[in-house]
């Protein structure tokens, strides 16, 4: 059985800001994008909560 596959946090804003090197619009570095598809779900998982982590420390929604 197959586990839910999260689904990738890209909102399509694809900056990479030079102060945090995060995207400024998914908050994933350029290793987090391009790993993303080859990641098993619950690294999957985790990334997903860290990136709510990375939200709530800059203060974003």
């Amino acid at each position: 059985m197959y586990a839910h596959q999260p689904r990738s946090p890209c909102t399509g804003v694809c900056r990479i800001a030079p102060t945090t090197g995060w995207c400024e619009g998914c908050l994933r570095t350029l290793d987090e994008i391009a790993d993303w598809a080859m990641l098993p779900v619950r690294e999957k998982q985790a990334l997903l909560r860290a990136l709510e982590d990375r939200r709530r420390s800059i203060g974003a929604q």
